[in-house]
């Protein structure tokens, strides 16, 4: 943390201190929104003088993993948001700006023009009750009736309002089984009721990274534009040789990180009680040659999904900048938080090469469509 000293004349004085009073903050507050919008403001015009192939906006943000990717593939991001103040703190440190705060506050025509929309939303319980009423009295339903009341409904309705040529989704493996099928088919029917050509598989992220990490991602191309017929598929380029769980570990880790008796202890006990029982749940020692389990949010709690052993001490949880490797995350990445929060902002993000090469593929689909958009419509803006 660093200090830093101002000083004001008395009007200037004056009208801050006006402002705190209506505004109830504190002067530490008010001088941190004012400096982080200068420069946020600057970047952005900067970034405009070396625009990208295309734009994209980054919601649901996180630390930033999707940005990453896109811009990996040649983009540049125009918007950002992201509700969590940790999360905003470890992006601000890496992009040199903050994600706007509630999505479900944010007016979707103030959002600027974008390319491609981005968003690893939250998979909150989608209601339908009410549907079959409505068609049973003759009343139309669509994404709004489905979907109202969840972060998925703020996607549609930024889709609805600004027309991006295509997006990409992602979530957990399990929204396709989740309450029987019935979210996802929310999900695909109000993507469809907007006009949106979809796409989606599930992947895992040990192709790139040491992790066995399945996420559902959906794509979708905007028909109002392309029409109907599209050559996009999920085909990767896996890394070889396949990375394995020593690459990423580092050679000299505080002790802090090793398990303490009575948790290592606690661990082992849990272990044997659920084996017992006929249950799999324990805790999980990483192969070096091979791939660990699925990181979580949770890590930060006793770390036993992925453990590292050592020899003549009890096991280890991983670092936080092993963490950010596991995701696939460059080492030039800032951690600018507690462990604890670190812990649950690697938990919660994307396997970042995984990502990249599935942007590489929506962005050689729309040079294709763009392509033919051309040929029909001499002169038409070419987005790359």
């Amino acid at each position: 943390m660093k200090q830093v000293h101002f000083r004001f004349d008395d009007s200037l004085y004056c009208l801050v201190e006006a402002y705190l009073e209506d505004t109830k903050q504190s002067l530490q507050d008010c001088m941190r929104e004012a400096l982080i919008s200068y420069v946020s403001s600057a970047r952005k015009k900067a970034r405009k003088d070396r625009e990208g192939k295309f734009t994209f906006i980054d919601l649901f943000a996180g630390i930033g993993g999707m940005r990453i990717a896109f811009e990996r593939a040649g983009g540049s991001c125009v918007y950002s948001n992201e509700w969590n103040k940790y999360s905003q703190q470890t992006y601000l440190a890496n992009f040199a700006e903050q994600p706007e705060g509630d999505i479900t506050q944010v007016n979707a025509e103030d959002i600027p023009d974008h390319d491609i929309l981005v968003a690893g939303f939250p998979c909150q319980p989608f209601s339908i009750a009410g549907v079959s009423k409505k068609n049973s009295l003759g009343r139309a339903t669509g994404f709004e009736d489905k979907t109202q009341g969840t972060l998925f409904f703020d996607v549609c309705r930024i889709l609805q309002a600004k027309r991006p040529r295509a997006f990409m989704l992602e979530n957990v493996k399990n929204l396709c089984s989740h309450d029987r099928g019935r979210t996802f088919k929310v999900i695909r029917e109000s993507l469809d009721e907007l006009n949106y050509e979809v796409f989606y598989k599930v992947l895992d992220g040990q192709n790139y990274v040491p992790q066995h990490r399945e996420r559902i991602l959906i794509v979708g191309f905007d028909r109002e534009r392309y029409g109907r017929e599209y050559a996009f598929d999920f085909q990767i380029t896996p890394v070889l040789p396949k990375p394995c769980m020593r690459t990423i570990l580092e050679s000299n880790v505080d002790d802090k990180y090793t398990l303490s008796d009575k948790l290592w202890t606690y661990l082992q006990n849990y272990a044997a009680k659920h084996k017992a029982a006929g249950n799999g749940f324990g805790y999980g020692i990483a192969p070096l040659d091979g791939v660990a389990r699925t990181i979580s949010a949770r890590y930060y709690k006793d770390g036993s999904e992925i453990l590292i052993a050592q020899e003549g001490k009890n096991p280890r949880r991983l670092t936080p900048r092993e963490c950010a490797r596991l995701q696939g995350f460059p080492d030039s990445f800032k951690i600018p938080v507690s462990d604890t929060q670190a812990y649950k902002q690697f938990g919660n993000s994307v396997v970042v090469p995984l990502m990249a090469e599935v942007a590489e593929l929506i962005v050689k689909e729309l040079e294709r469509l763009e392509e033919a958009v051309e040929e029909e419509e001499p002169g038409c803006r070419k987005i790359i």
